[in-house]
Parts: C-alpha cells; structure tokens; sequence
C-alpha cells in the first residue's frame, strides 16, 4: 500500500509540473513589422490588452493592412494610418473616415508616452464611450513632459498616475491629454527613427503626406526568444 501511495504522490507532482510548463508558460510578446518605403518599424502588442492584440493580429494575418496608407502625421507628434479607404486612395483625397463594420471597447490601462500604439476613434460627439476604430491606430511621439504637467491632466480627468507612468513620462515624453481617451494597445520596439522621419514628410492642409507611405505588415516569429 505504501509503495502505491508514492507511485501515485509521484504522479501527481509530474502532472502538476506538466501544466505548470505547458499551461502556465508566460506567453511570448506578440511582434508586428511594418515596412515602409520609409524603412521599417517594429511593434510589440501588450498582453493585457487582450481584445485589441487579437484584432490586430488576425488583421495583419489576413493582410489588411498590406497597401493601406499612413495617411495623417504631425511632425514629431503622431503618424495615423490603418483607413480601409486609403489603399485605392487619389491623390489629395480626404482620408480618416473609412471603418470596418465594428469597433472596439475602450481599455485604458497603458498611457501615451514615446512610442506607445494607440487606437484611433471618432470624436465624443458621435462616440462618447471613446470606442476605438476597428482598424486604424497611430503612433505617438509627443514633447518633454514634466509633473506638473501630468498634476494637471490628473486634476482634469479625475485619475492618479502610477509612480513609474511618472517616471516614463519624464523621461521620454509623450502626449498625457490623450490619455483616458483613446486606448494603448502596444509599443513600438524599434523604428522610431523612421516613425520621425514619416511625420516631417512635406503634408497637404489636411495633414496627408504629399507622397504615400504605404504599410506592409507581418507576424514576426519570437518563438526562440528568451
């Protein structure tokens, strides 16, 4: 009877070291690049926020975005793309518009500092939720931000930034008047060199480059990553 109690307690401790490994492994961060006659730009999609990943990760992997354009940038703010609209898009046309048929619950747990991945949306009027778009996303890159800067957004929206969203925002910069308002749903890891480059690009009055900057997108394989 004791020889079967431990052949069994030895089983038990395999079957739990088994799930531990295959069913509680941490999951890779999911890599998205986007090459550009610009060079290319290097995303990785956050975890948490898990309803935006999946989107824009079945996007990418039916080719959505292949040919869209960047069709909005501020110079050294943000550059916007992702509009269906814009693939077959005329020159000077008009461009932001353009949606899929669904949007997308608001989820404001990362804030807008350098590089952060955020969805775009329609404006309160028509969108008081501040639902995202199911496609078009923009990429921040912002100005010097102090505490006093960020004291005073919290006074405005009624929230507390975390001691390290402080110290992120001091340190790199972002846009903190975006934050609460459109959703965080990624970073850019590498290619904010070029992301500046998009956004210094001579525009037209309605802020689209002269020149298209068509977007190529792919699922970067991680797998062998540490």
């Amino acid at each position: 009877m004791k020889y079967r109690w431990s052949r069994f307690t030895a089983y038990c401790w395999a079957l739990v070291l088994s799930v531990c490994l295959f069913g509680c492994a941490k999951e890779k961060p999911q890599i998205v690049e986007i090459t550009t006659n610009q060079g290319k730009i290097t995303l990785q999609l956050y975890e948490e926020t898990a309803e935006y990943r999946k989107n824009f990760v079945q996007l990418v992997e039916d080719g959505f975005y292949d040919s869209l354009l960047f069709h909005r940038v501020i110079p050294d703010m943000i550059i916007q793309g992702g509009d269906p609209e814009s693939k077959h898009a005329l020159p000077g046309k008009f461009l932001g518009r353009g949606e899929l048929d669904y949007t997308i619950q608001p989820d404001f747990q990362f804030v807008h500092t350098y590089g952060a991945v955020s969805g775009a949306r329609k404006p309160d009027s028509v969108n008081p939720i501040k639902k995202s778009s199911g496609s078009q996303f923009f990429i921040v890159m912002g100005h010097p931000v102090t505490d006093r800067d960020l004291d005073q957004v919290e006074k405005e929206k009624g929230f507390k930034y975390t001691p390290e969203q402080r110290r992120l925002y001091k340190l790199v910069g972002g846009i903190p008047s975006f934050d609460k308002e459109y959703s965080v749903f990624g970073e850019v890891k590498d290619g904010m060199n070029v992301v500046k480059n998009i956004s210094r690009l001579s525009s037209d009055p309605n802020d689209r480059p002269v020149d298209d900057v068509r977007m190529y997108m792919k699922i970067v394989d991680n797998t062998h990553e540490q």
